[in-house]
């Protein structure tokens, strides 16, 4: 063949794939998917399927006939573009301590730039490793029901509402407003009824969660739901079996409930060797076809695994259908998500028609990101205690001592699922606070968190002669983390005793406690100190840390603290084992005692007064509730408030929970000034879940409580609450969500 024939002949070639219609941008997407999945063999659509991800378990391979390039799915992207060089934006459980969506919509949207630019980078240099992808793993929306779980640190805390707005505003954010193109698609996870245990008292591999129908309705899966309203692309079937189901062999959870009831049209990927795990430890079924057989015909699309051509239970997709037990229709239904998300994210269109497509690895540790991280941070720090020692009147002390293990170590800031940014961009807590005095002494007291050895004197010597002692404990993924639980909630090793010591050596220097945790830690002895003059809940705030913390405590004119996104408890004994997964006594919706800080505390630098709360006094069944309420800044300084709204029922014959968080607003009010904030509660959030009936607006009284807590606590952030009520006429069934 001469090079003219040959030419010709890649012509031809070219002109062919050009002329698919799936890669004709004048049909629909339907269209076009289905041209494209109809055009593939069992062996393609197998292979497709089993290639989720994890080292050699991805990329998802090309098809070279069709043009069709390989795409790795594998990305994680909980705080930023994670286990890449890039910035380091505060954990999941910080944003969350923001009540803000706009801060999570915006951690979101720069999140997805860099995950973009590395993904734009990757196929431009033709790279399909882990973590190049363009669809997330993220976020996580789980429930933080019990304070010991290691992965509390990537959720938003313990309620669902919160959970779930907050996650419409990630989802957003990450995908972009695009009308036609997706920046990097999200993809909200555990999917379900998942909250440790990892490791104490029992393995998450081999963990059944017991769950009641209404638990499972009212905490686990609103989140959930929230999350498919958003228009998320994917969900992943979480580790555990679901009162003895395995979650991603679930056909209740992954088509009745998710497809069905919510109507998810996207993929459902299972969590890292989920389905092998189906054989052993499991031992739900005997072998890796019939784990995939049970997997696709609950309804999910896509695994994620180790390896590959290893013990891959999608490997055997082909082979089941070929002996018929699974069949070729629904193979392709359970391919044409993945091909609907990729062709959303432009692949299979012209590069200049998707604004996403031009994110250059510019914008990776850029000087608007980096501003971001700073910024970002300082909204998640919760005001625990505050005698008016903050903000601090003075600019430069004379000597000052930054003690604890969590004081200077830039991999320590950021929890798990980090990133990994450029050292010169970390600030660590002592590296923002020492300019505050003329001279700054260091301690770190301990060699990491977990503090079995401590060196006492070094502390000591440290806080004497002072005038501030900034005190930095706190957990670490030595502690808290995947795959591994906590036994209690107390400091680690020795870390209570330097706090006493820091106290007691520091003659009448003021003290700061700053904590770096995702779960609680019981620090109810400085809490009650006298001499402890203020606490900061900073938990993992990336690598703004020590610059943010710096700018909250020395700014005067201006409060920009966030508010508990779940119950500090006073100690583990306040909450039921691990492994009981009913709700009784969990979160505040259903616990009972006093805890130490309650879910939505937090102080500010001034108070507010809320009046005027304007809404009807009755609605008839099935219809929402609109109201306002006036909020007042009784202070000098400009402050953030965040304005929250709960309801309970006052009589009813269906059991429900102690209360139950319906709206929430962050907001900015100007020294003495005031503003209107309106809200509204859904019908859906006055109803009550009936077993075998779904949900019911009751008739009824109905309370509501406005104010920047929640009401009747003891523990209070100084600003009143509002209480008020309406009348439900009549009933309506809602039936099952």
């Amino acid at each position: 063949m001469n090079l003219m024939h040959t030419f010709v002949l890649l012509l031809l070639v070219e002109f062919s794939l050009q002329d698919y219609p799936f890669k004709d941008t004048s049909l629909s997407w339907d269209v076009r998917v289905n041209d494209l999945v109809g055009r593939l063999t069992v062996d393609e659509m197998a292979m497709q399927m089993a290639r989720g991800g994890q080292g050699e378990n991805g990329p998802a391979p090309a098809i070279s006939r069709l043009g069709i390039g390989p795409y790795q799915w594998d990305t994680e992207c909980l705080h930023g573009a994670v286990w890449h060089k890039a910035t380091a934006f505060p954990q999941a459980i910080g944003i969350a301590a923001t009540w803000s969506h706009d801060e999570v919509y915006r951690l979101a949207e720069v999140s997805g730039e860099e995950v973009r630019a590395f993904h734009n980078d990757a196929v431009k240099h033709n790279k399909y490793d882990s973590i190049t992808g363009a669809s997330c793993y993220a976020p996580v929306i789980n429930i933080m029901r019990d304070p010991r779980w290691g992965r509390n640190q990537e959720t938003y805390g313990e309620d669902p509402y919160l959970s779930g707005m907050l996650a419409t505003a990630f989802v957003h954010g990450l995908q972009g407003n695009h009308s036609r193109y997706v920046r990097a698609t999200a993809g909200c996870k555990h999917l379900d009824v998942h909250g440790g245990p990892e490791n104490v008292p029992v393995n998450r591999n081999s963990f059944d969660s017991k769950v009641s129908e209404r638990d499972w309705r009212t905490t686990f899966l609103p989140a959930f739901r929230y999350c498919a309203r958003a228009g998320v692309y994917s969900m992943m079937c979480s580790y555990n079996s679901i009162n003895g189901v395995p979650a991603c062999a679930n056909k209740k959870l992954l088509t009745d409930i998710l497809r069905k009831e919510w109507g998810f049209t996207g993929y459902v990927i299972s969590d890292q060797v989920a389905i092998e795990q189906m054989v052993w430890p499991r031992k739900y079924v005997h072998s890796n076809i019939d784990a995939a057989v049970a997997a696709v015909d609950a309804g999910v699309n896509l695994e994620l695994t180790w390896g590959a051509n290893h013990n891959v239970a999608f490997d055997t997709i082909a082979s089941a259908v070929r002996s018929g037990r699974l069949s070729e229709n629904l193979l392709r239904e359970r391919v044409k998500p993945l091909f609907y998300t990729r062709m959303r994210l432009g692949e299979f269109d012209p590069q200049k028609y998707s604004p996403y497509s031009y994110i250059t690895m510019s914008v990776i540790e850029g000087q608007v990101h980096r501003d971001y991280a700073v910024s970002s941070a300082m909204k998640t720090f919760v005001l625990l205690k505050n005698d008016g020692l903050l903000p601090l009147q003075q600019t430069i002390y004379n000597k000052i001592a930054i003690i604890g293990p969590m004081a200077d170590v830039p991999t320590a800031l950021s929890g798990d699922y980090q990133t990994y940014p450029d050292w010169k961009f970390i600030s660590t807590p002592r590296r923002g606070l020492e300019s505050l005095g003329r001279h700054a002494n260091y301690a770190k007291g301990c060699k990491d968190t977990l503090c079995n050895s401590y060196d006492s004197n070094s502390v000591k010597n440290a806080v004497q002669g002072t005038d501030v002692v900034f005190i930095c404990v706190g957990l670490g993924t030595a502690i808290e983390t995947e795959s591994k639980d906590r036994h209690d909630i107390e400091l680690p090793g020795h870390q209570k005793q330097m706090i006493m010591d820091a106290v007691a050596h520091s003659g009448s220097a003021k003290i700061v406690l700053i904590t770096f945790n995702g779960g609680p830690v019981n620090i109810q002895w400085a809490d009650q100190s006298n001499r402890v003059n203020a606490i900061i809940a900073a938990f993992y705030p990336g690598q703004g840390t020590g610059t943010a913390l710096k700018n909250v405590m020395t700014t005067t004119n201006k409060s920009q603290f966030g508010r508990l996104p779940y119950t500090w408890f006073v100690s583990s004994n306040q909450v039921p084992a691990m492994v009981d997964y009913s709700m009784k006594g969990r979160t505040y919706r259903y616990f009972k005692g006093e805890p130490l800080y309650p879910f939505g505390y937090g102080l500010t630098y001034t108070t507010f007064h809320y009046g005027n709360l304007k809404m009807a006094g009755s609605v008839t069944a099935g219809q929402q509730l609109h109201g306002s309420v006036d909020v007042t800044n009784n202070g000098n300084v400009q402050a953030d408030e965040v304005v929250q709204v709960y309801i309970s029922w006052a009589q009813t014959a269906i059991p429900a929970q102690r209360r139950q968080l319906v709206s929430f607003e962050r907001i900015t009010i100007p020294a003495h000034g005031h503003k209107t904030v309106k809200f509204t509660i859904e019908a859906d959030q006055m109803a009550l879940w009936i077993d075998n009936n779904g949900w019911k607006v009751e008739a009824g009284r109905i309370n509501v409580f406005v104010g920047g807590q929640q009401p009747n606590q003891k523990k209070s952030v100084g600003s009143n609450i509002i209480q008020s009520h309406f009348d439900v006429h009549g009933a309506k069934l809602l039936g099952s969500f």
